[in-house]
């Protein structure tokens, strides 16, 4: 263990409706952001090391999860940086198809947390697409931050979904929050939210610090600072 000062900075990445909604129970994925956002989140990714998804957003959203502009790529191969951050996703089942833009977008480096008991299935489905770490009988976002920080991660990109969110933010162990809001409502309890219920470290008697609040075109970035190591990120 590495201990809670050499873990990775935790910064999570989130889009919602205005009652808190990250998509709806339609077919396609609903549009939440916008181009000047999505621009600013390409940004937060160069200057990440990795990013982390969990497995189910793996599955749904099929996400390639790569900095999308040639000069912020070309700013990070010149800092002796890979293209784009590595990508890591945390799975239970190992049920993840070696063909998802995960796998195969860009040439980035590819981490599987993956529990005891799916290890080998994932290992034989993967192959060589990405390094599968045995994370013991459950995955736990605490013991990843540590194996992550022996990798050399500094500084970690969490972009969902509602799961993985919920439990690095219950178990305290985010450092900030870029939650974006889309100017309308779904209206929808069957729909994923932000996060479900859950015992949380901010809570009406103890508030997170809102560190900015910005417009960018027709949403609103707010973000938020949830540990004493927020401005101390490296990058």
């Amino acid at each position: 263990m590495t201990g809670p000062s050499a873990r990775p900075y935790v910064l999570l990445s989130c889009a919602t409706s205005i009652d808190g909604y990250i998509d709806d129970t339609s077919d396609q994925r609903l549009l939440l952001s916008n181009a000047e956002d999505l621009d600013r989140v390409d940004a937060v990714r160069a200057s990440c090391d990795a990013i982390l998804v969990g497995a189910g957003t793996v599955r749904l959203d099929d996400p390639r999860l790569l900095v999308r502009s040639a000069r912020r790529r070309a700013e990070r191969l010149a800092g002796g940086l890979p293209p784009s951050p590595a990508k890591v996703t945390l799975t239970a089942r190992g049920d993840l198809d070696p063909t998802a833009r995960f796998f195969t977008a860009g040439d980035a480096e590819r981490i599987v947390y993956c529990a005891t008991g799916s290890v080998d299935k994932t290992r034989e489905r993967l192959g060589r697409l990405a390094t599968v770490v045995d994370a013991g009988e459950s995955v736990d976002p605490g013991w990843t931050l540590d194996d992550l920080a022996a990798r050399g991660i500094r500084r970690l990109m969490v972009e969902g979904g509602a799961t993985v969110h919920g439990q690095f933010l219950s178990a305290g162990l985010a450092d900030e929050l870029h939650l974006v809001v889309a100017p309308f409502f779904v209206g929808d309890a069957r729909a994923p939210r932000f996060v479900g219920e859950g015992r949380f470290p901010w809570h009406s008697g103890s508030r997170a610090r809102v560190a900015d609040v910005r417009q960018l075109g027709d949403v609103v970035l707010l973000r938020y600072a949830l540990s004493e190591r927020f401005g101390d990120s490296p990058r």
